[in-house]
């Protein structure tokens, strides 16, 4: 796992807040990690409480967007020249100790994995932001899947978000 203790403040502050949007050109990152696989250079990107993964066609953005429509989608699907993405998010809200549990969760995930970036923002253990990325071997070819994880301890909420780009 590539961890890093980030030096920032936790800019989005409810998973209320957060917007998804395919195709935004960088925000300021507080830590990014570039690794290959399936023959792409995959970018993950932490930036405030939120994140932007870059790989192949895709230009995954979940923040806090000005002017931005709030909301995740539960589903996204899209057909782009060669590959198919699909991306889902959840928000859940958890009583203090099963939030406590889930963080230590999240994070034993991202320090097991391979290929991730996780951000623990000051103030709190418990505010991370963590990104999981790996290889799959789809139908037509080789993919990617990656998984995210907002967390927002002041009001038990964690956010999770479930991306897999495949060849077609």
């Amino acid at each position: 796992m590539y961890a890093v203790s980030l030096d920032a403040p936790y800019l989005d502050t409810d998973a209320d807040q957060l917007c998804f949007s395919l195709g935004l050109t960088e925000r300021p990152a507080l830590a990014e990690r570039v690794v290959s696989l399936s023959g792409l250079d995959v970018r993950l990107r932490l930036l405030g409480a939120s994140h932007q993964v870059f790989a192949g066609p895709v230009r995954e953005t979940v923040a806090c967007l000005q002017g931005a429509v709030r909301g995740l989608p539960e589903e996204c699907i899209r057909q782009l020249p060669g590959w198919v993405y699909d991306f889902g998010a959840t928000t859940r809200r958890l009583a203090p100790e099963e939030f406590s549990a889930e963080v230590a969760r999240v994070l034993g995930r991202a320090a097991d994995a391979e290929h991730s970036l996780c951000g623990v923002f000051p103030g709190s253990p418990e505010a991370v932001t963590a990104v999981v990325v790996e290889s799959v071997e789809g139908a037509h070819g080789p993919g990617l899947v990656w998984r995210t994880w907002h967390t927002y301890p002041q009001n038990g909420q964690i956010v999770s978000t479930h991306s897999r780009l495949e060849a077609r």
